[in-house]
């Protein structure tokens, strides 16, 4: 865990937060807030997850707490900044967002390379890995899944298989209410942390880094 990184963001989100009433929160973003007990049960893909108010502090569903800044940033941004607009079913791209064009470089290469470096030669595990997710097959590319990251928010892989003539490829698409949950500069790192997700079937490293 890099805390040059991380500890910066990480304190300045969670003082948001700690000012911020959790049941607007929960409101907002659709995840329940249990008051009795000061705390959120958010789903990640298809585990869940507790974060305390207003301590900020993040458990897994084995009561394992979360270290990675990265990780507690992802989760305290969504929290504070969800406005609480439903999926619309129409996907857009990265540069579609506002502010993609600036950050296109930063995620082609942390997430739209990384995709196609894993699934790119073996659309099989691809496919593995989808299995115990709640998803939706889509007819993009050679195997495309659809799929609900956090509450609301939408995530599309795709994935091109190599051949004689092309290296692997990869897309990642995200339905147009993304902006309502995440700018374009956090998407970069929360597209990266699913990908991990998914990679290691639902394990997060509890100290995931910045950079792997």
């Amino acid at each position: 865990m890099d805390d040059r990184q991380g500890r910066v963001p990480y304190e300045y989100i969670r003082d948001i937060f700690q000012k911020t009433d959790p049941n607007k929160m929960s409101k907002f973003t659709g995840n329940e807030y249990d008051k009795d007990n000061s705390e959120f049960t958010l789903k990640i893909i298809n585990k869940n997850y507790k974060v305390k108010y207003p301590s900020a502090d993040i458990y897994n569903e084995n009561g394992e707490k979360v270290n990675s800044y990265i990780v507690k940033i992802m989760v305290l941004r969504y929290l504070v900044n969800g406005q609480g607009i439903s999926q619309t079913h129409k996907d857009i791209t990265f540069k579609d967002i506002n502010g993609g064009h600036v950050y296109y470089k930063n995620f082609y290469n942390r997430t739209i390379l990384r995709l196609a470096n894993i699934y790119g030669n073996n659309l099989n595990q691809f496919e593995k890995d989808f299995e115990n997710i709640e998803c939706e097959k889509t007819n993009t590319g050679d195997l495309a899944y659809r799929f609900e990251f956090l509450k609301n928010v939408f995530f599309t892989f795709i994935i091109w298989e190599a051949d004689e003539e092309f290296n692997p490829s990869a897309n990642v698409l995200f339905d147009s209410n993304i902006e309502y949950y995440f700018n374009a500069e956090d998407l970069a790192v929360v597209v990266d942390i699913a990908i991990t997700f998914i990679k290691n079937k639902g394990k997060l490293p509890l100290d995931l880094g910045m950079y792997k």
